[in-house]
């Protein structure tokens, strides 16, 4: 079967009922399957048939419950607070044209200041309505924060994970995304599965390295580059990463060195997890670990 919103629940319920399934990755599948000139039910499982007999096809390894419920958790989480900014901007835009500014920063301090600037003016009441639903998905942030942190604590992987730049969510969001570690033969292999290696693109003469993929789970991608901007800017304490990334930044620029500290961290994220093992500091500056 291919890959798709129900394949985690027909994989285990068929692996429950001792059969043998394999999960196909759609795009792989879609390419094989778009050479028919009739699409229909019949046809496409002749192809599949066709593509598992050749071979030609990637396995798409199937998440546990448990991984699936804390990704439910991190996305529904995400998704609310993308709108929690979207509601502050649109709270910020409202009140500029009428010479108001609200100020940067969140918390109930941007909600106190938003009630001053519009107090018993004609802003009130649409300023109120927006507040109140801002508080209120802030109110769900917060309980699914809770949450996430409550597991994070009950799962050892997670905790050996959590070091300086990479914080709670980022190690609860890679340990389910990863989910088994023994899956992937080369640690190098998570990056390229993460779209934090470039593309390349070589036809006869030409053969050049384009930007990253962007494969693969975007939320952690994101997370991933966010702690190692976290590592190169903010994080005192030095390591052998860091050393590396302050280097390759005089050389090719912050964003890239960023990018390429976040490719390297999922790199040692998934030793640390596979080995079982603590993430290693330098004992002074630009000494490796």
């Amino acid at each position: 079967m291919e890959s798709g919103p129900l394949s985690l629940w027909h994989w285990h319920a068929l692996k429950q009922a001792g059969l043998p399934v394999v999960c196909l990755d759609a795009r792989h599948a879609k390419a094989a399957l778009s050479l028919q000139l009739n699409k229909s039910d019949r046809n496409d499982a002749r192809g599949l048939a066709q593509i598992v007999r050749t071979g030609w096809y990637r396995e798409v390894v199937v998440k546990s419950f448990d991984s699936q419920l804390i990704r439910s958790l991190l996305t529904a989480r995400a998704q609310l607070v993308r709108i929690r900014v979207d509601l502050a901007n649109q709270i910020r835009g409202m009140l500029k044209p009428f010479g108001l500014m609200a100020g940067k920063g969140g918390g109930q301090a941007f909600a106190d200041r938003v009630r001053a600037l519009v107090a018993k003016g004609p802003l009130q009441t649409v300023a109120e309505a927006l507040l109140a639903a801002w508080q209120a998905i802030s109110s769900q942030i917060a309980i699914l924060t809770r949450r996430l942190i409550g597991l994070a604590r009950q799962d050892q992987a997670v905790k050996r994970l959590t070091t300086p730049g990479v914080g709670t969510l980022v190690a609860l969001t890679y340990v389910s995304v990863i989910d088994q570690p023994g899956r992937f033969a080369k640690s190098s292999s998570v990056g390229a599965y993460l779209g934090l290696t470039p593309r390349r693109f070589q036809s006869g003469e030409e053969d050049y390295t384009g930007h990253i993929s962007r494969c693969g789970d975007r939320l952690l991608r994101t997370y991933l580059f966010e702690a190692a901007g976290i590592i190169l800017h903010r994080v005192s304490r030095w390591s052998a990463l860091k050393a590396w990334g302050t280097r390759l930044a005089k050389r090719i620029g912050s964003k890239k060195a960023t990018v390429a500290i976040a490719r390297k961290l999922a790199v040692i994220l998934h030793r640390l997890l596979r080995d079982g093992t603590e993430f290693r500091w330098s004992t002074k500056q630009g000494q490796a670990a």
